[in-house]
């Protein structure tokens, strides 16, 4: 016997939760199971059967998740959970540690449940836990055990809530470090590329000017964009344009070193940086970026006779600079490739500041 490890609204649709309600079913008939031998051998026949039934309530309850049926098997959870710590405490006595299995509902309630649900859900919880206490208190088992085969049951009842406890600690805990990486994802990457952000690639390249004050190491930028980016999305769609953004982020990302790093940096435009790099050997890896570019065979992409070229601008970190100052000017050298014909590297010149 034992909850499912959420108590969740209908609304849920997180696929993660009904997997692991699902497997708490099953896990739950599985201890059910065990019960009906266990109890066989007690000489309690009426409690071993009442465990069957527990094995049916389980497996509705396994198929109606499956089936998307969240509050059907929610309710056949409680039902189950409830009647049986109740129909096992009355029968053998509150020693026999049924009630257990109801603080379990505890976490999971918290966790899945709205503010004002899970506050009414435990308030009923703590009511019917208490009242089973009370009842206790004024009658006798009606089915009593030996001392013995009562507290071989009630070691039985520990192990298992223990055992899920573990289970479902180790498991939010893996859900909790799930989402801070998801978070993290977020807060750091361009969501149709994969790329860093805009924001995480300044917060990199300002901690790379750093290193550049103190140690002198050379640091190239290049500053990349899709040539005619525009006529691509009015000819083609922008469903288009954004498989020629995602492979264009691949291309440039398997011409680049482990240690380089690579935004996408606002619309079809794309920044590298280049550590420990001269801004002659910079323009090689932009010219087999660009290259590689021209040759590829874009008409896979779309199906469509698409060609797609790039411009590159190309500058050098120098001592004084501030990330703007880097960056405008790659930026002067990509917009006089551009006025030069566009599918060019323009290296930056000195005179722009």
């Amino acid at each position: 016997m034992n909850p499912s490890s959420y108590y969740e609204p209908a609304r849920n649709r997180r696929p993660q939760f009904w997997r692991l309600a699902m497997r708490c079913t099953q896990i739950a008939a599985t201890v059910d199971i065990a019960f009906f031998f266990l109890f066989l051998w007690l000489g309690s026949p009426i409690l071993a059967w009442i465990n069957i039934i527990s094995i049916a309530l389980y497996a509705g309850a396994y198929y109606a998740f499956k089936y998307r049926r969240n509050r059907l098997a929610v309710a056949l959870i409680w039902v189950e959970v409830l009647g049986h710590a109740a129909l096992g405490i009355t029968m053998i006595g509150w020693d026999s540690g049924f009630h257990y299995y109801l603080l379990m509902f505890i976490p999971a309630i918290s966790v899945a449940a709205s503010k004002r649900s899970a506050a009414i859900a435990l308030s009923v919880l703590w009511a019917y836990y208490v009242g089973l206490d009370v009842l206790m208190w004024n009658i006798e088992p009606v089915q009593p055990i030996s001392e013995t085969a009562l507290h071989l049951v009630q070691l039985f009842n520990l192990t298992v809530v223990f055992a899920m406890f573990s289970y479902l600690a180790s498991y939010y805990l893996q859900m909790v470090v799930r989402a801070q990486r998801k978070l993290k994802e977020m807060a750091t990457t361009d969501p149709l590329t994969g790329l860093f952000n805009r924001r995480h690639m300044q917060f990199l390249a300002e901690s790379e000017l750093a290193r550049f004050e103190r140690s002198g190491h050379p640091v190239s930028f290049l500053l990349l964009d899709a040539d005619y980016f525009k006529a691509i999305n009015d000819k083609y769609g922008h469903e288009t344009g954004d498989q020629v953004l995602v492979t264009l982020s691949r291309l440039i990302r398997d011409e680049l070193r482990t240690q380089d790093l690579v935004a996408r940096w606002g619309g079809e435009e794309f920044l590298v940086l280049l550590p420990d790099t001269r801004a002659d050997s910079a323009r090689g890896i932009a010219e087999r970026i660009r290259a590689g570019l021209e040759s590829f065979p874009w008409k896979q992409v779309a199906d469509q006779n698409l060609v797609v070229t790039l411009s590159a601008g190309i500058s050098e970190l120098r001592e004084g600079d501030d990330l703007n100052s880097v960056i405008n000017r790659a930026d002067h050298a990509l917009y006089r490739g551009k006025g030069a014909g566009r599918n060019r590297v323009e290296l930056e010149t000195l005179e722009v500041l």
